[in-house]
């Protein structure tokens, strides 16, 4: 391309489709068997096919990209290896509701055949919409590995490992209390869980001692359970109830027998000292149950109505039938007290219903030797969190984990594969049906109803992705992967899960660092939700501002773990930087005439200014690609930023401008040779985060040897370019620079006007300093002439200074203004400000305004005359000076 290419204005809907269009029919993005490189690998996250990807799935994403696109750069075989999740629960939720809304019936009615033919047209159509978003933002994926955890490899791999766990003794079926949705009609695993604080109540109830006067009284939350109740427990040791141990109560209502049981479970310092124990629908009365050998009692149906076994109370609603049984508690005598009590209430992370914890036949695994690895993986570093303080949320949670319950009332999913003989009921697990019935030799099977949990497929992901069970070359070389990329909302959810199924399948540790990243919040710090309303969609992001403007937003401010706000404001400033980038360029693209350059004579040509942004450029190289060791990735895009806006834009391209616009050409090689340089450093250093418009500059840029940014190497620092001495040099000589300019803005001198500047420089550092940039006063500090000297020998009486380390600077008053023009404008500001000090007093003297306003308001004007006042003082203090020096 020719140089002169370059759009005139930075417009990113323009190009950044093209751009990837390029990548990927170059096939930059894909990885290979490569023994002659390091291999690098990151597996996606899978974004359930139920929806577009949102704000959570960009920064995801996005720090991704920055990853994998940076290690490619470093010259590993770097491999995002991409795909999306089946989501048993959220999408069959999805492909009911179209079926009612479309269609009219409900899932029964179309059957499981039918159900399952939607289900996939729904992946197909959705699944294939979120690749589409994943590319806009510019992921750089190998497409040509992508998977669905529901793909032919994958479901492979779920069956091996389910039959392997099971003939080991890790997966059984069993009768358990489970966590159920009464709305979604299907168990959920502890973590499918979320704990709500709600205001509800604690019952008091007597339960009466049989053939006595004394009774019991128990305190309850879910006062309808009460009539599965088994038993009333109390602590073994606790005098008010020792008595009672192995007595009968009567169960109030029911009038069922039940016995006092002595169990070490009961805190007596808590509530009544007294428990009611109902196995059936309490999780630690269902082990209390177990210990004892009580009878377990179910009083709901599926849908959490009641069953049969609640007697009069059968069919109602859990909630109709507290509010009856209270009432009928109330006027039988039985209801001592009813208190208001905040607490925990368990629900359905998918419709967030009221989960009921019921007593099902489920199918588990077995998780006390499975966690064991897991825990020693993190505890021994093979497994290291970034940051560290999630480690602990880690092994929590694995070292309080109980037997998972794996086994989904769904459709859509995994099929369990075990397999009913209906002659014996004996149960098979296999691969497929088997062809007679061990047992009874019957040759009638049934396969289980249900499917796998979907974090079952999930938790096998960093290596059914790579052919696994068949030993592939690509599982052998890209396995174990380097590095998870996930919200800390799901440790306990999948990396928990991937642990210990990487670890008992592959005998390796799926990944080497778990980089948590916070959840993205609105301006506000609220979750962006559906119900706030507040959600951002980045696909309108991408197309109002560009892909690239999103993932600077994104990456900017980021820090591991922590949650960040998203400001319109921010992605504004993002493309204002885009922008920035794209019209240096132009402006060197503007200047470039020759591209042969010769190093070694640009070298020898070197200015103060040159050496300085080389040797910043060589600082910044080492420190980004430290922060990228250390995921500090806001704080590398943040020095490139800084770097590319405030030292190459706003003063380095200012100081070459006479080079470039002057008569000597070697000089305006040098300079373009080192504008070139940088600038292309800069598209590096900057590529992972904004891959766009570093690409297209790059195709712009004539001095580029690479093809593509993309396989253009990472900079590494060069000791050649190190010149510490001349960066001190011009540090300081940008920092007299900024002084004047700040003495100028603050005295309101016209730009035009040039003054003289004296620099008195007592220290041989600094007065070499000063020599080395003498020249730069002249173009970037409106200096008519520049005198360095060593003392303060003839300095004007009213010139005005400043002070830098080890640099006296003075500027004559007469240079600097018109002593007429500047009185006059004195005296108008001097009125204006009267006015307004006028104004405040006259409020803050108001009986009236005094005891009406809040005293926030009262605060504020007094701030305003204080601020004033001060305005005041320095306006009088400079007409003083004017008059003085005017006589």
């Amino acid at each position: 391309m020719s140089a002169k290419n370059l759009e005139k204005t930075y417009s990113p809907q323009e190009f950044e489709k093209k751009v990837y269009e390029n990548w990927m029919a170059k096939g930059y993005f894909h990885a290979v068997v490569n023994p002659e490189k390091t291999p690098y690998t990151i597996v996606l996250p899978p974004p359930n096919i139920t929806g577009q990807l949102h704000m959570g799935h960009a920064l995801d994403h996005t720090l991704q990209d920055i990853l994998i696109r940076w290690k490619r750069m470093q010259g590993y075989e770097a491999l995002w290896l991409p795909g999306t999740d089946h989501a048993s629960i959220a999408t069959e939720v999805k492909v009911v509701e179209k079926i009612q809304k479309e269609e009219g019936l409900s899932k029964q009615d179309v059957g499981r055949e039918g159900f399952l033919q939607r289900a996939w047209a729904w992946k197909d159509e959705y699944g294939g919409k979120i690749v589409e978003q994943m590319q806009k933002l510019g992921n750089s994926c190998d497409w040509e590995r992508e998977r669905f955890t529901m793909d032919e490899g994958c479901s492979k791999a779920v069956t091996e490992v389910f039959i392997k766990l099971h003939e080991k003794g890790y997966i059984y079926r069993g009768n358990r209390l489970i966590n159920w949705c009464p709305d979604c009609k299907t168990s959920l695993s502890d973590a499918e869980v979320e704990h709500e604080e709600k205001q509800g109540h604690f019952w008091h109830v007597k339960y009466p001692v049989k053939d006595s006067d004394e009774y019991i009284e128990i305190a309850t939350t879910r006062p309808e359970t009460m009539l599965g109740d088994t038993a009333v427990a109390v602590h073994p040791k606790d005098e008010r109830y020792k008595h009672l141990i192995g007595k009968t109560l009567i169960l109030p209502i029911v009038n069922r027998e039940i016995p006092v049981i002595a169990d070490d479970y009961v805190d007596q310092e808590f509530g009544t000292g007294a428990v009611k124990i109902t196995p059936a629908h309490d999780p630690n009365d269902f082990e209390v149950g177990l210990r004892h050998n009580l009878q377990q009692i179910t009083v709901m149906h599926d849908d959490a109505t009641m069953n049969e076994q609640a007697g009069k109370y059968a069919g109602m609603d859990r909630y109709e039938c507290r509010k009856a049984l209270v009432k009928d508690l109330q006027d039988q005598g039985y209801l001592m007290a009813t208190k208001e009590h905040q607490h925990n209430v368990g629900i359905c992370y998918r419709c967030s219903t009221i989960v009921e914890p019921r007593l099902s036949d489920q199918w588990f695994v077995q998780m006390e030797e499975l966690a064991k690895p897991a825990i020693e993986a993190v505890q021994s570093g093979a497994i290291k969190f970034v940051p560290e303080r999630f480690s602990k949320t880690y092994l929590h949670w694995l070292e309080n984990i109980r037997d998972w319950c794996i086994s989904r009332q769904l459709w859509w999913g995994h099929r369990i594969p075990a397999y009913y003989c209906q002659d014996c009921g004996e149960i098979t697990v296999a691969a497929k049906a088997p062809e007679s019935c061990s047992k009874c030799s019957s040759h009638q099977f049934k396969q289980d109803e249900d499917v796998l949990d979907t974090w079952f497929s999930s938790a096998l992901w960093p290596f059914s992705t790579l052919g696994w069970p068949e030993n592939t070359e690509e599982l052998k070389y890209f396995y174990p992967t380097d590095v998870l990329v996930t919200g800390y909302d799901i440790i306990f959810f999948w990396v928990v899960r991937m642990a210990f199924s990487g670890l008992e399948q592959m005998k390796k540790v799926p990944f080497k660092y778990v980089f948590v990243h916070g959840l993205v919040r609105d301006a506000q710090g609220r979750k962006m939700s559906k119900s706030l309303g507040n959600g951002i969609d980045p696909l309108d992001i991408i197309d109002q501002y560009g892909a690239d403007a999103l993932r600077m937003t994104l990456a900017t401010g980021n820090s591991p773990g922590n949650d960040m706000r998203f400001y319109m404001e921010r992605v504004e400033a993002s493309r204002n930087f885009a922008n920035k980038l794209w019209n240096a360029t132009r402006f060197v693209l503007m200047n470039l005439e020759d591209v042969n350059f010769d190093r070694s004579q640009a070298m020898a040509n070197l200015t103060l200014a040159d050496q300085w942004i080389l040797s910043r450029m060589n600082k910044v190289i080492k420190e980004i690609t430290d922060n990228l060791d250390k995921f500090e990735l806001g704080m590398a895009v943040q020095k490139v930023y800084d770097f590319t806006w405030s030292e190459y834009c706003d003063w380095y391209i200012e100081l070459v401008k006479p080079r470039l616009y002057g008569e000597d050409i070697a000089s305006k090689k040098t300079a373009l040779y080192t504008l070139t340089l940088v600038l292309e450093n800069i598209l590096k250093l900057l590529h992972p985060f904004m891959p766009f418009i570093t690409e297209e500059i790059w195709q712009h840029l004539p001095t580029t040897k690479e093809e593509s940014i993309m396989v253009a190497p990472w900079p590494k620092t060069d000791t050649e370019l190190d010149f510490t001495v001349q960066e001190q040099a011009m540090d300081l000589v940008m920092d007299a620079i900024r002084s004047i300019r700040n003495i100028r803005a603050e005295m309101n001198v016209i730009p035009s006007r040039k003054a003289k500047v004296i620099l008195v420089a007592s220290a041989e550092s600094a007065y070499v300093s000063m020599e080395m940039g003498k020249n730069y006063f002249l173009t970037l500090a409106g200096a008519s002439e520049v005198v360095l000297q060593k003392d303060k020998k003839d300095i004007p009486e009213d010139a005005v200074s400043a002070i830098v380390p080890g640099v006296e600077i003075f500027l004559p008053l007469d240079d600097l203004v018109d002593l007429e023009k500047e009185i006059d404008r004195l005296e108008k500001e001097r009125a204006k400000l009267e006015g307004e000090l006028k104004r405040v007093t006259g409020k803050l003297s108001n009986e009236g305004f005094l005891a009406k306003a809040p005293a926030s308001l009262i605060d504020e004007e007094k701030g305003k005359q204080a601020s004033y006042q001060q305005m005041m003082d320095k306006v009088l203090e400079r007409l003083k000076a004017m008059k003085s020096k005017k006589k």
